[in-house]
């Protein structure tokens, strides 16, 4: 019998109980190219059936990832043939000009595999990734290695967490969502840092030209 889910777990036992391994790899894949969807609640989920034996825990991470890479890939495709154009003839409304534009694409190729890795493990970044990364031009191959890592690492830490963890996965995921705003604050301020390194290299090239 499949283990009561708890908290905010507990809207997903349906979903489960009814579509098993379908709903874990449905629910990620169309979480990663932009659409709002429980992906990483459902992985958490899917790790707690596993731990009372009513899904296969290899199963459940190899879909996930699986899920994982080809939905930010779709994003990336989303981003590379259609965003470029669309933030060319909108951007200027926000103040994104192409020159702006073309100085983000540059920082991204160079710290772009960062950025995707630790992605993943930010809401709102995470369903964007894909998009930002083909957006801003950075190459496919480079990309797919980062965002499998990410993946891998997604994936593999939340679902062993909730398989060992079981019902206590609420408190788990409290205290590491607790956490979290520290550990955002800190890559915010390494972010700010790269790119005023970043800013500050170019404008001592400048004037040595």
């Amino acid at each position: 019998m499949a283990p009561p889910l708890p908290g905010p777990l507990e809207h997903l036992a349906p979903l489960l109980a009814h579509y098993g391994y379908w709903a874990v790899g449905g629910v990620v894949f169309v979480e990663d190219f932009g659409i709002p969807a429980p992906g990483e609640t459902i992985l958490i989920a899917a790790g707690v059936y596993a731990g009372a034996g009513e899904l296969n825990v290899v199963a459940v991470g190899l879909i996930a990832f699986a899920a994982a890479v080809i939905g930010d890939n779709i994003g990336y495709l989303i981003g590379h043939f259609g965003g470029r154009a669309f933030v060319h003839r909108w951007g200027k409304y926000v103040f994104l000009t192409p020159e702006r534009f073309a100085s983000a694409e540059r920082f991204f190729t160079r710290h772009g595999g960062k950025v995707v890795t630790v992605a993943r493990f930010v809401e709102g970044l995470r369903q964007a990734n894909g998009i930002i990364a083909g957006t801003t031009g950075m190459h496919w191959p480079r990309f797919l290695a980062f965002n499998a890592l990410g993946a891998a690492l997604w994936v593999g830490m939340w679902v062993t967490l909730a398989y060992f963890a079981g019902s206590n996965i609420g408190a788990v995921y409290d205290t590491i969502s607790r956490y979290e705003v520290y550990v955002l604050t800190g890559l915010g301020v390494l972010v700010a840092a790269l790119v005023a390194r970043h800013l500050l290299r170019r404008r001592r090239r400048r004037q040595e030209s």
